[in-house]
């Protein structure tokens, strides 16, 4: 039976395991889609004056539209490819020194971008965005699976849900750190692009000290006793026969089996419907162009009547908007189940999209239809973050085995990133 202090133990391992993978990983995910929005013009600008130093050539509006564009998704690209990296890395490394080692790709593409504007060169504010999404590639999927893999049964879902809170906290904190006032100035916007190098510095101090897996210790090392010490130490007890037991079982269930490839997923009737379910909630997810909003907020707000003054203030209330959701979610999804989050946050995402394009053909009417707006894009992402933004990543771990889990993350998170592109590409086109 555990004692108070021996649960107290437990659940500060575990927050502090949490909050250290979580720095370095889907945090980076939301702090590098905000960060994009507040040097748009100066960025643009450096590339204007690049073209017209090298080749004495004025760039059309459309076209530094269109190189802007490439800038903000290659950033999707290097997601993919960092989606279809975390599969094998994952197996090959397990999953906290995966999480270590993709901290290669986030400094190497924070120095390209400190040194860009030294260098006169916007391809390397190109190739830096892609080294940063393919951190954010690998961190999408081998956090989620780390977490799901460490937590007890009954907080599984929480626990796995953070990895939204912290993504939702890195929007918040892109925009605040993005304010003209601190680095979204003209004269700072390339060690706002570096400073995404901080929470990396902070996971590779702190990750080092908190266990792997148990569940990848046990299942795919063979490593027993390392998995019961993993569990002493994340649960601050004795092993708990019933959680051991669990492990064994699937361990016993795919002895002999090695991990599965992601092709071979779409070949076995036996997972059809999860893979289908992932596949559609993945590119939901991503299609319904919430992160977009974040990537084209100043456009977004622009097009709702929002003074140029007031912008940046006002993409700061859409992260807090998404980060009080997403804990929110994550205090009502053990209760209220998963299927009913996911539902409940499409329809009301639904009912709001309807409304603001109403308000968008009238504000030209109505004076008050700008701010009708507005408020719809709040909603909006509160409604994102009730359900959709938490729930999606934590699906994967819950419905597939081990040798499966990693394959299905690899697919979920190639039909993430693949929407996100094109959202991405042709989202300020349709603005």
């Amino acid at each position: 039976m555990m004692t108070p202090g021996m649960q107290k133990g437990s659940c500060l391992t575990l927050v502090l395991m949490v909050a250290s993978a979580a720095i370095g990983g889907t945090l980076q995910y939301g702090y590098n889609l905000a960060i994009m929005n507040a040097p748009t013009t100066f960025i643009q600008t450096f590339i204007n004056e690049t073209f017209l130093q090298r080749w004495d050539i004025q760039l059309e509006d459309y076209q530094v539209t269109l190189v802007w564009s490439i800038i903000v998704s290659i950033f999707s690209l290097g997601g993919l490819a960092g989606a279809l990296l975390a599969g094998p890395m994952t197996i090959r490394f397990g999953r906290k020194n995966c999480l270590l080692l993709n901290n290669v790709f986030l400094m190497s593409g924070a120095l390209l971008a400190l040194t860009s504007r030294a260098a006169g060169s916007f391809e390397m504010i190109i190739l830096s965005r892609f080294l940063i999404g393919i951190n954010a590639g690998i961190s999408m999927n081998v956090q989620p699976m780390y977490f799901g893999e460490s937590a007890p049964k009954h907080l599984r879902g929480a626990v796995s849900q953070s990895s939204a809170v912290f993504t939702a906290f890195g929007v918040v904190l892109g925009q605040v750190v993005g304010l003209r006032e601190i680095l979204g100035c003209e004269s700072c916007w390339q060690y706002l692009l570096a400073s995404n190098a901080i929470p990396g510095f902070i996971q590779l101090l702190t990750l080092p000290w908190f266990p792997e897996s148990p569940r990848y210790l046990l299942i795919d090392r063979g490593d027993k006793e390392a998995c019961i010490d993993a569990l002493q130490r994340l649960r601050g007890c004795e092993v708990q026969s019933s959680e051991l037991d669990e492990i064994l079982q699937e361990q016993a269930e795919t002895k002999g089996m090695r991990p599965r490839r992601p092709w071979e997923l779409f070949t076995d009737r036996s997972v059809r419907w999860q893979l289908i379910s992932v596949i559609i909630i993945s590119s939901a997810m991503q299609l319904c162009g919430n992160d977009s909003i974040y990537f084209y907020a100043s456009y977004v707000f622009k097009e709702a009547g929002i003074s140029d003054d007031q912008i940046q203030y006002v993409t700061i209330g859409t992260g807090t908007c998404e980060f009080t959701a997403c804990i929110m979610c994550n205090l009502l999804v053990e209760r209220k189940g998963r299927r009913f989050m996911l539902t409940g946050g499409f329809l009301l995402m639904t009912i709001w999209a309807i409304v603001f394009t109403i308000a968008l053909l009238f504000e030209r009417y109505v004076s008050w239809m700008p701010y009708l707006s507005m408020a719809c894009i709040f909603t909006y992402i509160l409604s994102f973050g009730m359900g959709p933004a938490g729930v999606t990543g934590v699906l994967p771990t819950e419905i597939f085995n081990q040798t499966a889990r990693p394959a299905a993350y690899t697919i979920a998170g190639s039909m993430m990133w693949l929407n996100l592109f094109i959202v991405g590409m042709i989202f300020p086109f349709l603005v």
